[in-house]
Order: structure tokens, then sequence, then C-alpha cells
């Protein structure tokens, strides 16, 4: 069997179309019970209302790893706000939700040669 299959049978719970916290939660305990873990975290970004980034690096069947799951408020509405002056720009303004989130799970190999993370195509995980 392939490294990709091993990782399927391993995480049998990931489906990208499909994300929660919860689901999160149950990747993590996963990986924890299955992989060494090299750090674990997350970070807040002010922007787009507000981006959680909860992240988990690890050494899984395909090598040194890293899962992000990434959390947005859900947009609401779109307003874009146009000036009457000649060759001026218009401006978009987004209203997001103060309580409604969007989720997505992000999956990244680390590359030596390019001393840096590339993005994992999630077809590779089933």
């Amino acid at each position: 069997k392939g490294a990709s299959e091993t990782w399927k049978q391993k995480l049998p719970i990931i489906n990208y179309n499909y994300m929660t916290k919860e689901r999160w939660q149950e990747i993590l305990g996963q990986i924890k019970d299955s992989f060494s873990i090299e750090e674990e975290g997350s970070e807040h970004l002010e922007e787009e209302g507000g981006v959680d980034i909860d992240f988990v690096v690890f050494n899984g069947p395909l090598g040194r790893m890293k899962l992000e799951l990434i959390s947005r408020p859900v947009v609401l509405d779109k307003k874009t706000i146009y000036s009457k002056r000649i060759g001026s720009n218009a401006q978009v303004e987004y209203v997001y939700s103060d309580h409604e989130r969007s989720f997505k799970l992000m999956a990244y190999k680390w590359d030596e040669s390019a001393d840096d993370w590339i993005e994992m195509d999630a077809k590779n995980f089933g």
C-alpha cells in the first residue's frame, strides 16, 4: 500500500467539505494517538472580521506534516461604496456575522528542498 493509503486508514474522518470545531478535535485526538506531535497552537488575525487558525505539526506517514483549521466569520453582506470623483476606485465593505463561522481544513507537507510547507491536494486524503 502507498503512503497515501496508509494516511487514509489512519485518519478516515477527514472530510474537506464538512468541517466543524468538533470534527477538528476528533482529528487532533487521532493524530495524537497515532503520531509524534512536534508543535500545536493557535493564532488570531484581526483581518476579515477575525480569523482564527488552529494548527498541529506532526511526523506522519508522509513525513513532517501540518494541519490547519481556519475559522472565519460568515460574510452576511457586501457593500460597494462608489465615489463620484473621476478616476476614483470603488470601495468594498463586508459585514461579518458575530455568531456564525465557516471552517476550512488545510493540509501541508514539509519540503526539505524548498525549506517551506507545500499545500497538499485534498483529494490525496479521499
